[in-house]
């Protein structure tokens, strides 16, 4: 078990004081405004509890979309609603989180409560890493110590990331530490054998991951659009489909690096590509599914997920896997005839607990949310961060850990 680095709220006296707390609260939206997934408000509650049990007082901060300017589609008065019914005290709700309104809003409210400031969004400098802003974010909570727990958004260098750790001293909260143990465990010590499922639309976001898990996994499975890619560069006409024909010499050089660990007779059985795709001539409702061997994929069709026989020989794949990590969602999962890939990935996972299965967060991490009735306990860890754990998996450092206090 690999351990964190950094400290965290339980290796500082916060008893009784004022916290900053940055939580990573953008929830997807419906369009009525209401909350569609309230997972990223949920995996903040361990660390709030523990702050309450200190007598806090919490002042939160967070992004919501990517609103321009101040947009009231975009404010957190439906997550501090939202919020309050997880969590005791009132949430008391401050429709800025700089100036004279954030500042006495704050003020008014006792030890033990929780406030939560407006979208950082709503102001240009949070993105921009403005020192002054975080300056400001921090005058007007009063706090004593910051800490961050928004996971999802700990891979950019903004204000309420990075700046801020300048302003006030820094340490991880609970999900925060959580997240980094358990990804950082399943890529330096997994139990074997260990089985990567990658898909998603580009090829450039994964680079980084499958160099780093081509040491150490058994087999990599290949979906998604993704996987069209890696078809066009072996030579496999595939239609009308998603394909990113940019990306063949980074397709090539990944297959370079696959050779020399395994060899050519094995290669096709460590990187495995869909040997059947399901194809439509687009992903509306109206059009049918079919599945087809990948060489007689229809030159108006396109694939839009994996085909039956692969599926088979994925789910066989993992379960027989000890570790399995699954980054990206194998086909097109927003319609749920272009979902049987994925979802037969996740009922898989779900029904061989002894696998430890680790979820990346974004479009993965939505997939099985909706999918699992448990909310996400059917797996071992669901991250809420994507492009976050994309980037920790690939061994990056991540500006929002990298500005805490060392824990040694």
């Amino acid at each position: 078990m690999v351990g964190f680095y950094k400290k965290t709220i339980k290796d500082v006296p916060v008893a009784g004081k004022t916290v900053l707390l940055r939580a990573d609260y953008n929830v997807p939206l419906e369009e009525d405004g209401t909350i569609g997934d309230d997972f990223r408000i949920m995996s903040s509650i361990p660390t709030i509890n523990y702050l309450l049990e200190q007598r806090c007082k919490i002042v939160i901060i967070s992004h919501l979309g990517r609103p321009k300017g101040k947009d009231t589609a975009y404010s957190l008065k439906a997550v501090a609603e939202r919020l309050e019914d997880y969590v005791k005290p009132e949430v008391v709700f401050v429709r800025d989180c700089i100036g004279d309104i954030a500042k006495m809003g704050v003020k008014k409210s006792p030890r033990g409560s929780i406030v939560l400031l407006e979208n950082l969004r709503f102001h240009a400098e949070e993105e921009s890493n403005d020192m002054a802003f975080a300056e400001q974010v921090a005058k007007a909570s009063g706090a004593s110590y910051f800490v961050q727990d928004g996971f999802g958004i700990v891979h950019r260098a903004h204000a309420s990331t990075d700046a801020i750790t300048m302003c006030l001293p820094g340490v991880g909260g609970l999900l925060l530490e959580k997240e980094f143990v358990a990804i950082s465990s399943v890529m330096k010590d997994p139990k074997h054998p260990l089985i990567a499922v990658l898909g998603g639309a580009k090829v450039a976001d994964k680079i980084g991951i499958i160099e780093k898990l081509e040491p150490i996994a058994e087999k990599i499975l290949i979906g998604g659009a993704m996987a069209n890619t890696f078809l066009h560069a072996r030579g496999v006409d595939v239609g009308t489909s998603k394909c990113e024909t940019n990306q063949v010499d980074e397709v090539k050089q990944i297959y370079q690096i696959a050779l020399k660990k395994v060899g050519k007779d094995a290669i096709d059985g460590f990187l495995q590509l869909p040997v059947d795709v399901a194809v439509a001539t687009s992903p509306d409702a109206k059009s049918p599914r079919k599945s087809v061997p990948i060489r007689q994929i229809p030159k108006d069709t396109m694939a839009l997920d994996i085909g039956d026989e692969t599926i088979e020989r994925f789910v066989r794949d993992i379960e027989k896997a000890k570790t399995v990590i699954w980054n990206g969602t194998l086909g097109f999962a927003e319609h749920e005839k272009f979902a049987h890939g994925s979802a037969r990935i996740a009922l898989a996972l779900a029904t061989h607990p002894n696998v430890v299965s680790v979820i990346g967060g974004g479009d993965t991490a939505d997939f099985v949310l909706n999918w699992d009735s448990k909310n996400g306990a059917s797996f071992s860890h669901v991250s809420t961060g994507g492009g976050a754990s994309l980037e920790l998996m690939s061994g990056k450092k991540l500006p929002g850990i990298e500005s805490l206090l060392d824990a040694r």
